[in-house]
């Protein structure tokens, strides 16, 4: 009887205990993938995970590896056919430790980086995910032309042009899979293109691939360069694929013009949870109050800007708005910068997604944007920049090239120069430019 019993609860025991290990491994966590977005200044890997998962990472050296241990998770799918010809990774390896229980991925990279990791709750189409981002331990300095290295010289105009979304974050997608991401770049580029060519001008691109930026990041970047305008370029969406035409946005610091422009807004300051970044800010609110006292002069440049860039986009197709519209948009707040933000079309809508692929009709765009940008900046150049030197002086009746020389404090070779003149005849009405003295 006694022995009975014994063999009764040790079967009790093992059941139970049967059922106890089953349980884990149901609850068990999976590694469904991983993605690597390399940008210039760094490397981000996504890994998309079953639920949010206890994970330690740390650095190794001779060679130099990134191992990242996973706790309580099943190896499952890794990405094959992964692209290691740009950014730090070289190759991912991956191992089940401790019985199946956890999981050893190896980051191969190619020089001593830095890493950082933080866990994503799901959002839109995607579900939890642990994010790596790898930052080089000693950073190359880049060089960037500042107003303090131009001694008793006149500046060039520079334009930060912002290419929205990248890398994990596609923007909004239209027709056969056409990607905002995509033909915004294609566009940002062109233009950059324009602004170079322009004299007195210089474009910087805040991102050049296919990669992700932080929205402040954008603005950092911007800032970094000194750049006199921030300008984001977007393509927006919308349930009903009928809606179309372009639009320009200004930052609005009191509330939206529009309810859609509420709506947009949300739905671009949403990036960074896509994207892959914490969006934590402990100063928002010193932040927000800095932003009040000093963003209202940039919000006025930023309106001037904005009517000049879509009087220009209404020559090459439709508006969707008339007029410029406001919003808080995360990227636009620069108060040392006029910003505004220019949704191009609606990629929702398949004619105006055809359209945005084409390089031809990019190229428009971007000729309309730049039209916008020079007609402003002819009328309101920044101190010190090669724009404002240029001076212009109508001829009157009884002006020589010796007098007007003489009240500008320029030489007469500087003006025959600046205004292509071969001897010192002028003519009553003739403009002439002034060069700086």
């Amino acid at each position: 009887m006694r022995k009975s019993m014994l063999n009764r609860a040790l079967f009790i025991f093992m059941s139970l205990a049967t059922l106890a290990i089953g349980s884990v491994q149901a609850q068990q966590n999976k590694l469904l993938g991983v993605r690597i977005w390399p940008s210039p200044d760094m490397t981000r890997l996504v890994f998309d995970i079953s639920s949010p998962v206890e994970h330690k990472v740390f650095s190794l050296s001779k060679p130099n590896r990134i191992v990242v241990d996973l706790k309580n998770v099943k190896k499952g799918f890794i990405s094959k056919g992964i692209d290691y010809s740009k950014g730090y990774v070289k190759h991912i390896r991956a191992a089940a430790k401790n019985g199946g229980r956890n999981v050893r991925i190896v980051l191969d990279v190619s020089e001593k980086v830095k890493p950082h990791s933080y866990l994503l709750k799901p959002h839109g189409n995607y579900g939890h995910r642990l994010v790596v981002e790898l930052e080089q331990k000693v950073k190359k300095r880049s060089v960037v032309r500042t107003a303090a290295q131009y001694t008793n010289q006149a500046r060039d105009i520079v334009i930060a042009i912002d290419a929205g979304h990248g890398g994990e974050d596609p923007g909004a997608i239209g027709a056969k899979r056409i990607m905002e991401k995509d033909v915004v770049l294609a566009i940002a580029t062109k233009l950059k293109r324009l602004v170079d060519k322009e004299p007195g001008m210089r474009g910087v691109l805040t991102r050049e691939g296919d990669y992700f930026i932080p929205l402040r990041k954008r603005t950092a970047i911007a800032r970094k360069h000194k750049a006199d305008l921030f300008l984001s370029i977007h393509a927006d969406s919308f349930k009903d694929e009928r809606a179309k035409g372009a639009s320009v946005y200004t930052l609005s610091s009191r509330g939206a013009t529009s309810e859609q422009a509420r709506l947009l807004a949300q739905k671009e300051n949403e990036s960074d949870l896509i994207g892959g970044v914490t969006i934590d800010d402990k100063d928002d609110q010193l932040a927000s109050v800095l932003l009040d006292l000093s963003q209202d002069a940039s919000i006025v440049m930023s309106s001037e800007v904005a009517i000049g860039v879509l009087k220009g986009l209404k020559r090459v197709g439709k508006l969707h708005k008339r007029k410029v519209e406001q919003a808080g948009f995360r990227v636009l707040k620069s108060p040392d910068m006029p910003s505004i933000l220019i949704e191009t079309a609606f990629i929702s809508n398949p004619k105006e997604a055809y359209r945005l692929k084409s390089p031809k009709h990019q190229s428009k765009m971007a000729g309309a944007i730049m039209g916008g940008v020079k007609s402003y900046f002819k009328r309101n150049p920044p101190p010190g920049t090669k724009l404002a030197m240029v001076r212009k002086h109508k001829i009157a009746r009884g002006e020589t090239l010796s007098t007007i020389a003489s009240s500008y404090q320029v030489s007469m070779a500087s003006l025959r120069s600046a205004n292509s003149l071969k001897g010192s005849m002028l003519r009553v009405g003739q403009v002439l430019e002034i060069p700086e003295s």
